[in-house]
């Protein structure tokens, strides 16, 4: 059969739309902060990364004004964060071609002399709906489909929040602005509201927006809260300002609090939640375990060990197997045991940027392996077991960044650019 100029525009529409769809059926969401369940570790669906395209093929990338918020993907749009004209927005993006589909104000922007004017907290999609959170306090809650805001709470007017700036020895969010992304799931939303005023932690419902319990008078630090059982009961984890603090996750009863205070609070790790245990650490208190152990209603919190060897600054770590990989103090990449806590091994040389600036994002990509970007744009798979790291793969896909990019579907979605415009990215690291 001969096919006419038609016929083949034709099939190949229709070859390219099958692609598309199949790409999307076999496409595992990232919906939040570091992933499904905001670990670093993709949706088990997410086929295994064995290594690295030499050059991995760009399928698009777009204009992104400034912002330090990562890219979330899910139901086949990517949701992304941005200043524009004074403003923080998020924009939908089509996954598979990034197209703008829907474009939402947020709140003003804020000012400080750590970054842009922009937001700095990543979105959550869950249920339909966006959750999108800014650095003066505002959480608004968007319809997916098209943008339209369904409700919104402010964490100053509606529950009693001081947001200062960047003045005198003001601490933790009021300071440079909210940063953690709020937890959400069907029927709950916990956020750090960071009130003194009984609503450090509140729980909200994320249908309508109204308040299920309040608690603490925690401020704010600049880490996501964790939801998960620990020492046997599902509670709220959240590296605050002053404490580490755990909250029963459907009454917020506080049940335990350790105190951490460091210079202007910058706790930026996620905490990660072992059965019995909580890792968490900032560039002044070393990387601590904590063991949390509970007798009826008595709970009780000790040091298990304490690296300062992987001190985080603002680069959070992932656990691979029995070992757990981040950025230490001195820009080295640091495998640590989760037993004890001693070095593993080191690696100099992956990070080129200052050390009190350097960044990088890790993804758990199964078994013993992980992928960083580094904040110079350069991908690097390796396998954490052994004596020292084995490099998987290397390949260059973006400028300079401090993202913890979204993997799906084998495409790799980020953004960057610091300080100034930069772009959004989707990069097939398919081979």
């Amino acid at each position: 059969m001969i096919l006419t100029p038609v016929c083949r525009q034709t099939r190949h529409a229709v070859a390219t739309l099958l692609g598309c769809l199949l790409m999307a059926s076999l496409s595992a969401d990232w919906p939040q902060w570091r992933g499904p369940t905001r670990t670093g570790r993709p949706d088990p669906q997410e086929p295994a990364l064995t290594g690295l395209p030499a050059s991995p093929r760009v399928v698009w990338s777009i204009a992104a004004g400034p912002g330090y918020a990562s890219p979330v993907v899910a139901d086949g749009q990517v949701f992304a964060d941005e200043a524009q004209g004074g403003k923080e927005v998020v924009r939908a993006l089509d996954a598979a071609t990034g197209a703008e589909r829907w474009k939402t104000t947020v709140d003003d922007t804020f000012t400080d002399t750590q970054g842009p004017a922009a937001p700095r907290c990543t979105p959550v999609v869950s249920g339909g709906r966006v959750f999108a959170q800014s650095c003066r306090g505002r959480l608004v809650c968007l319809d997916a489909k098209d943008g339209r805001q369904l409700w919104a709470v402010d964490y100053s007017k509606d529950l009693g929040a001081v947001f200062v700036g960047e003045k005198g020895n003001s601490q933790g969010a009021m300071r440079h602005g909210n940063n953690g992304s709020p937890w959400v799931e069907p029927g709950w939303l916990w956020a750090s509201a960071g009130s003194t005023n009984g609503a450090g932690m509140v729980a909200l419902d994320p249908q309508s927006g109204k308040v299920r319990w309040k608690s603490g008078n925690e401020v704010a630090g600049y880490a996501a809260p964790m939801v998960g059982t620990v020492s046997g009961l599902r509670q709220v984890v959240n590296f605050m300002a002053d404490a580490v603090v755990g909250f029963e996750a459907e009454t917020g009863r506080m049940l335990w609090r350790h105190p951490l205070k460091t210079a202007f609070a910058r706790h930026v790790m996620t905490p990660i939640l072992l059965p019995d245990r909580v890792i968490v650490g900032s560039h002044q208190t070393g990387l601590l375990c904590l063991r949390i152990a509970r007798d009826g209603d008595r709970w009780s919190v000790s040091e298990a060990w304490n690296s300062r060897e992987a001190a985080p600054n603002f680069s959070c770590p992932v656990v691979v197997g029995d070992r757990l990989v981040g950025l230490g103090p001195d820009k080295r990449v640091v495998c640590i045991g989760l037993d004890d806590g001693k070095v593993r091994w080191t690696q100099s040389g992956w990070i080129s940027s200052a050390a009190d600036k350097a960044h990088a994002g890790f993804i758990a990509t199964g078994g013993t392996s992980a992928l960083m970007l580094t904040d110079g744009g350069e991908l690097i798979l390796f396998d954490a077991a052994g004596d020292s790291p084995r490099e998987l793969g290397r390949a260059q896909v973006a400028g300079v960044n401090w993202c913890n990019p979204a993997l799906s579907g084998g495409r790799l979605y980020l953004r960057d650019g610091l300080r100034e415009t930069g772009h959004w990215l989707c990069v097939d690291l398919r081979h």
